[in-house]
């Protein structure tokens, strides 16, 4: 017997004692669970959250660093000495940072939220 499955022993039953699934056995279908409808109030489906701050600094960060990676390997396949090339990356890191700073500090640059732009508030400044 295996998992309370068959012949306790086959002697005498005729058989060899093996046992087989009935491979033709359809079992009946169970009935699907109907989710429920979001009450009022319920959810943010479609919601938006704003970015964090930190991850978008981050990902400024990282730009610039990119850059800079592929300015240091330009002048060095141009063959700068690794001297110069250190003060290259520098002067163009500093000029970048001021970029992004300059950028971030302008509401009306490139990343801000569209919804700033044009918020039909007399007093906010409009980009136009």
């Amino acid at each position: 017997m295996y998992n309370g499955i068959g012949l306790q022993t086959p002697r005498g039953s005729g058989t060899n004692g093996y046992i087989q699934s009935n491979k033709f056995f359809v079992r009946a279908k169970v009935a699907r669970v109907e989710s429920k409808e979001f009450q009022e109030g319920q959810g943010a489906g479609g919601v938006t959250r704003k970015a964090n701050p930190d991850i978008l600094e981050h990902d400024r960060k990282r730009q610039i660093e990119l850059k800079l990676a592929l300015l240091e390997d330009t002048l060095a396949e141009q063959g700068y000495t690794d001297d110069e090339i250190l003060d290259k990356v520098e002067e163009t890191r500093k000029i970048l940072e001021a970029a992004a700073d300059l950028a971030d500090d302008n509401p009306c640059s490139a990343s801000a939220d569209d919804s700033k732009k044009n918020t039909g508030d007399p007093n906010s400044s409009d980009c136009s």
